[in-house]
């Protein structure tokens, strides 16, 4: 497929989930952008320079995916990549409802922009970043979470 795909998010850290996403959207997509978000509400362990160089260092495989931070609205970062579709990841159904309001409010923004959603190996469907950070606090190994340069930064920023 040629079209364009944006999967945007805060990646604070990047895990095993997050790759499967990207991988199964770089097979449906000609391009597929992973935006890291610059501002957030959230309060990252991460500078985003930091989440931009894990991701890279962790998709090195793949030829049709580029990653790069970006600020603002989702859509107008699509526009910027040319994109009509902007992924995202559903993990539990916890997850939908803020997914599903996201996605009618960039469709309001955005006609044109669809959304897309996509579920990761059900392997890794109970990870998220924010529970990964607090076990790699308490000294837990996270190996099995996140691709080995991320246990890596995670030990330095935690002093683990």
């Amino acid at each position: 497929m040629t079209k364009n795909a944006i999967y945007p998010g805060t990646f604070d850290p990047v895990t095993y989930g997050h790759l499967d996403v990207i991988r199964r959207a770089s097979a449906l997509f000609g391009k597929v952008y992973v935006a890291v978000a610059e501002s957030t509400e959230k309060v990252p362990l991460f500078k985003t320079s930091e989440r931009v160089k894990m991701i890279k260092e962790a998709i090195s495989e793949f030829n049709n995916v580029e990653v790069e931070a970006f600020d603002g609205l989702v859509v107008d970062y699509a526009d910027s990549k040319s994109a009509k579709v902007v992924i995202r990841g559903l993990r539990m159904i916890s997850d939908f409802e803020y997914e599903f309001q996201m996605a009618l409010t960039n469709r309001k923004l955005r006609p044109d922009v669809e959304t897309v959603f996509l579920m990761p190996n059900e392997t890794y469907s109970y990870l998220s970043s924010k529970l990964i950070k607090e076990i790699a606090t308490l000294g837990a190994d996270v190996s099995k979470f996140v691709p080995k340069n991320v246990v890596k930064k995670l030990r330095e920023k935690r002093g683990i």
